[in-house]
């Protein structure tokens, strides 16, 4: 079991509840346009607080079954204690595998100041020193440039590009399939 709560120099790496919901909403809706080439399709019943409530009780139950860990990001320091971004470890599976999935988004009032960086090395340590996994991947559309130089900053490599991999705002997306492999991993028998 990890922690719900975590820190870096300048952030705040948090497992949020149902409580949070109307920060949580606040920073949906405050990025609805720039995260929308990015995401799924949204209905409109996701822009609730009721919607927000129901998905992080799911997060509560991914996290307490294993199956995943989400972390909301907030600046140490702000009164707001708004939220700025979210790091999610998904699909984690054991056994021979010991692999996860990574998805990431930051507030575009936040970007280029380092924070993804700073936030995915914590999380990192996290998927390898905590939950013991062998491997992490990251899917990614080309064209996000930016994100792929946050994930190469931190060594992942591409192992090539997965054709329409994803449907993402109402088109199948191309996605180059990057990862992180954990050289120290060692199993327990």
């Amino acid at each position: 079991m990890t922690k719900s709560s975590y820190s870096t120099e300048r952030l705040s790496l948090d497992v949020l509840d149902e409580r949070h919901a109307p920060i949580v909403l606040d920073y949906i809706r405050r990025n609805r346009e720039f995260l929308a080439p990015w995401e799924p399709h949204r209905a409109e019943s996701f822009y609730t607080a009721e919607e927000q409530e129901r998905l992080l009780r799911e997060e509560a139950a991914g996290i307490e079954a294993g199956r995943g860990l989400r972390l909301w990001i907030r600046k140490i320091g702000d009164k707001e204690e708004r939220v700025i971004g979210a790091v999610g470890l998904s699909n984690i599976v054991r056994g021979s595998f010991q692999s996860c999935h990574l998805g990431y988004k930051l507030d575009q009032a936040e970007t280029n100041r380092g924070y993804m960086t700073e936030a995915l090395r914590e999380v990192i340590r996290i998927a390898f020193e905590e939950l013991r996994l062998h491997r992490i991947e990251a899917n990614i559309m080309p064209r996000n440039r930016a994100s792929l130089q946050v994930v190469e900053k931190l060594g992942f490599i591409s192992e090539g590009l997965a054709k329409q991999y994803l449907y993402i705002n109402g088109v199948w997306e191309d996605h180059l399939h990057m990862t992180l492999i954990n050289q120290a991993w060692k199993p327990t028998e």
